[in-house]
């Protein structure tokens, strides 16, 4: 797969509001993302999902916004400040090594993995990490880009998700995307 990150400036374009007519975050998230949940976006650049999630969490709830580049994480402060939503999303920097979402452990309710699985260098590591962040029943949405990523590529990486103890639970329809909706196993326990 492709480990090419996404230039900081390239965000500009994913906050694009035409970017809606092919991905309304709302319409996406809406199924999977309640009041009072913990939710996690990996990969979340300047926000366009990120911000939506945290509508849906509402008051109560809390989004964990991670990415590598520091720019986007200051635009999505930049955003959220003026959405009135700073409050309920905490963005933080990972690393190329690690998601830096440890003490998350057990507690995430929902997971998001937009458009962003095919630019890690250790797609195992980043899907072992999310897992171990997943409550037992929390669930995980990945969504990969058709033109950036074959159907033979994204196999992959279901299969290496399953093998960190997800089930696949549901094929979200999602333009121009492969999707699979999984969920951490009742009784699995996550890899370490």
């Amino acid at each position: 797969m492709n480990k090419h990150v996404c230039p900081w400036w390239v965000g500009y374009l994913l906050v694009n509001p035409l970017r809606k007519l092919f991905h309304d975050p709302e319409r996406i998230l809406q199924p999977f993302v309640h009041r009072g949940m913990l939710a996690l976006d990996v990969g979340c650049a300047m926000g366009f999902f990120t911000l939506p999630m945290a509508r849906l969490a509402g008051d109560d709830g809390r989004v964990i916004a991670v990415d590598l580049q520091e720019r986007m994480i200051r635009s999505i402060n930049s955003r959220a400040a003026k959405a009135g939503l700073l409050a309920r999303i905490e963005p933080r920097v990972c690393t190329s090594r690690s998601l830096e979402i440890d003490d998350l452990a057990g507690r995430v309710d929902f997971a998001l993995a937009f458009a962003v699985l095919h630019e890690m260098p250790d797609i195992n590591g980043a899907l072992a990490s999310i897992c171990r962040s997943l409550r037992q029943g929390g669930r995980l949405l990945i969504a990969e880009p058709t033109g950036h990523v074959s159907v033979q590529e994204f196999d992959r990486t279901i299969a290496a998700a399953t093998r960190c103890g997800l089930d696949v639970v549901g094929s979200p329809c999602i333009r121009r995307c492969h999707s699979r909706l999984l969920s951490r196993m009742q009784n699995s326990a996550a890899p370490a």
